[in-house]
C-alpha cells in the first residue's frame, strides 16, 4: 500500500471496530431508550376535533332572494372557498377565540398585555388550527388541544365566527339598500297623497265625479231638454222659458248647476290625467312599500352562509403523540449518530499513521 493512500474500512474491520465500542453503543442506546421513554410519557395527549362544512355564496344566501322564492344553493366556487378559509385564518378570528376561551392561561403564557405573550399565544393557537379544502370541495376545520372538550368547542366557535363575518360582508350594503327602499316608499307616498288631494280639488271645482257616467247623463239630459225646448217653442206642450233656463244650467258653468257640460268639458281632461296618474302612483307605492317591508324583514333575519355537514365532537382517542414511534426513532437515531462518531474517531486515530 502506498504511504499516501487512505486506508479504508472493510466489513471485517467495521465489525471489529463496533465490537470494541459495543458497550458504549449499548450504553448510548440504553440512555436514549430511558430518556425518550421519560420524555414520551411526559408528553400530553393531543386530541383533534374536526368540523366539516360547505360555503354558500353571498348572493344565494341573501334573504331578499329567499323571500322572492330563490333557492339556497351551495357555493363550491373557488372564490367562496378561498374567502371562507381566509376568514378562518385571519387575525381577528384568532384574537376572538383566544379571548373567548382565555387561551393565555390555558397555554400557560402568562397574563395578556405584552407583545411577547400575545405573539406566543397567537402562534400556538395558529399551529393548532388547520383549515383545508378537501377533494370533495368541502372545508375541514380541525383544532388540536390536550383538552378534548375544549378542542371541540373551539372548532365549532371558529365555524360560527366564520359564518358571522361572512354574513357581515353584505350586511352594510343591505342596510343601504333598505334605506333606499324606505326613501323611495316615503317619496311615492307623499306624491300619491298630493295627487289624490289635487284630484279631489279638481273634481269639486269642475263637478266631475264619474267621467263615463256623467258624460252619458249630460249628453242624454242636454239632448232631451233641447228636444223638449224645440217642441215648446213650436207651440207644443211645455214651458219654453223654463226649458231654456234648464238647458242653460246644463250647458253653462254660470247656469247654477254643479254638474254642467262646460265645467265637465273643462275638467274632464284634467281629472282623467290625474286619475291615471293616481292609479299609477298607487301601484308603484304599493310595490315600493312591499319591497321595503320585505327588505326590512330579511335584514333582521339570520340566514346561515355555511352548510355544516359535521359539527366538531370531542375526540374518542388521541391524535398524537405516537410514543412508540418517538422511542424507537430516538434509539435508532442515537445508534446512527454514535456509529458515525465512532467512525470519525477511528479515522482521526489513524490519521498520524498517514504521515
Amino acid at each position: 500500500m502506498s504511504p499516501t493512500s487512505t486506508p479504508g474500512f472493510s466489513l471485517a474491520g467495521l465489525r471489529a471496530i463496533f465490537d470494541r465500542w459495543k458497550y458504549l453503543l449499548g450504553l448510548a442506546a440504553g440512555l436514549a431508550l430511558v430518556v425518550s421513554t421519560v420524555v414520551a410519557l411526559r408528553l400530553d395527549n393531543i386530541y383533534s376535533s374536526t368540523a366539516v362544512f360547505l360555503p354558500t355564496s353571498p348572493q344565494s344566501s341573501d334573504p331578499d332572494r329567499l323571500v322572492e322564492g330563490s333557492k339556497l344553493e351551495l357555493g363550491a366556487r373557488a372564490e367562496d372557498l378561498d374567502r371562507v378559509i381566509s376568514i378562518g385564518e385571519s387575525l381577528p378570528v384568532a384574537e376572538l377565540m383566544i379571548r373567548k376561551f382565555n387561551l393565555y392561561e390555558h397555554y400557560n403564557q402568562g397574563a395578556p398585555g405584552t407583545d411577547l405573550v400575545e405573539n406566543r399565544t397567537l402562534q400556538e393557537f395558529s399551529s393548532n388550527l388547520s383549515i383545508v379544502h378537501n377533494e370533495r370541495d368541502a372545508i375541514e376545520l380541525t383544532f388540536q388541544d390536550r383538552d378534548k372538550q375544549l378542542a371541540a368547542r373551539v372548532a365549532n366557535a371558529v365555524v360560527a365566527a366564520i359564518d358571522s363575518i361572512n354574513q357581515q360582508l353584505t350586511l352594510e350594503n343591505r342596510r343601504n339598500v333598505l334605506e333606499l327602499y324606505r326613501q323611495r316608499s316615503a317619496s311615492l307616498g307623499r306624491t300619491y297623497e298630493q295627487t289624490r288631494r289635487a284630484l279631489l280639488r279638481a273634481r269639486r271645482r269642475y263637478g266631475v265625479f264619474g267621467l263615463e257616467q256623467q258624460g252619458r247623463y249630460l249628453a242624454k239630459a242636454v239632448i232631451e231638454t233641447e228636444k223638449e225646448l224645440r217642441v215648446a217653442e213650436g207651440g207644443g206642450p211645455g214651458n219654453a222659458a223654463g226649458l231654456r233656463r234648464a238647458l242653460h244650467g246644463l250647458t253653462r258653468a254660470d247656469g247654477g248647476n254643479l254638474i254642467n257640460l262646460e265645467s265637465w268639458t273643462q275638467g274632464a281632461d284634467s281629472v282623467n290625467l290625474a286619475s291615471t296618474r293616481l292609479a299609477d302612483l298607487q301601484t308603484r307605492f304599493i310595490a315600493a312599500r312591499g319591497a321595503y317591508e320585505q327588505a326590512e324583514t330579511s335584514l333582521g333575519s339570520r340566514v346561515s352562509s355555511l352548510y355544516q355537514l359535521q359539527k366538531a365532537q370531542p375526540a374518542t382517542r388521541k391524535s398524537k403523540p405516537f410514543r412508540t414511534v418517538i422511542i424507537v426513532s430516538s434509539v435508532v437515531l442515537t445508534l446512527v449518530i454514535s456509529m458515525l462518531v465512532i467512525l470519525l474517531l477511528e479515522l482521526w486515530r489513524r490519521r498520524p499513521a498517514l504521515g
